[in-house]
């Protein structure tokens, strides 16, 4: 497997698996043990999606040793600030039963993320994350963050999909030294991304499915792409795109699909904001 070093000197593979949307213990627990089984080695979690304790167990059953695996999560809205960022912090490694985390993420821009960062700088400079960075980020909040931190976020989870392909964003962070990282890769089947005639039939020229194109795209795009299934099979799919190249007309067929604006969370939206902050953390 590829992978991106990022700007402290770390590797992190460029392929993912994402947990998101999966908060039944045993559900998770097999779906991580096979997306580890299939490959990944990239596994992203989060306190608020409920299933770090199910991804941990995995982890741990899968016999891997621990310095081959990547293990991302992040703290919630309700879980800023420097006293609660450090608290959430631990809450979440006993979850996971580590001993470190690789990757530590403001989930989103709200809240007290100034003082959550000066924990996870902290964190950081202790060697208890090897990495620390944010979500959802847009480029004048990523701006002002990098401007103001004593060490700039590693990385930069976004939405991101050819219906949402961030190209001015992706270039300020590339700027900055920050890596993309996109949640949502497959637009969570929004738009009907599997079926699309472009995707498709791009796919034929290479026996390949939507899906594998889209995941080819952004690692083209230089992207880490974090995408979930269920299923082994599609798991199996999804991590199968490293065999074939797609051509700049290709890339640029793919980027005609830009829809101009966000199709999965407009964090610029009023209700979503207050949505976001009705969301609680399970014990």
């Amino acid at each position: 497997m590829d992978f991106k070093v990022l700007n402290n000197g770390i590797k992190m593979p460029v392929q993912g698996f994402g947990v998101f949307q999966i908060p039944d213990a045993a559900e998770c627990e097999r779906v991580v043990s096979d997306a580890l089984s299939v490959g990944y080695r990239l596994i992203d979690t989060a306190s608020v999606y409920g299933n770090e304790r199910a991804v941990g167990a995995a982890i741990r059953k899968s016999g891997i040793p621990r310095e081959e695996l990547f293990l991302t999560t992040k703290a919630w809205i309700s879980e800023m600030g420097y006293e609660q960022t450090l608290r959430a912090f631990d809450a979440s490694l006993d979850r996971l039963g580590l001993d470190y985390l690789d990757l530590y993420l403001i989930h989103m821009p709200f809240g007290d993320y100034y003082g959550a960062w000066r924990a996870m700088e902290e964190l950081y400079a202790q060697g208890r994350v090897r990495a620390i960075g944010v979500c959802n980020f847009e480029p004048d909040r990523l701006l002002d963050l990098c401007h103001n931190a004593n060490v700039s976020p590693a990385v930069n989870q976004v939405e991101m999909h050819p219906y949402t392909p961030q190209p001015d964003a992706i270039r300020i962070m590339q700027k900055l030294g920050v890596q993309t990282e996109a949640w949502g890769p497959l637009a969570e089947g929004r738009n009907g991304l599997f079926t699309d005639d472009i995707l498709t039939g791009i796919g034929r020229k290479y026996n390949k499915s939507a899906a594998q194109v889209v995941l080819r795209w952004h690692l083209q795009c230089e992207v880490i792409a974090i995408p979930k299934s269920v299923h082994r099979q599609r798991m199996e799919e999804n991590f199968d795109i490293e065999d074939f190249t797609l051509t700049s007309e290709d890339m640029a067929a793919i980027s005609s699909l830009n829809t101009g604006g966000n199709t999965i969370l407009d964090l610029h939206s009023p209700m979503e904001v207050e949505r976001l902050y009705g969301i609680e953390c399970p014990e």
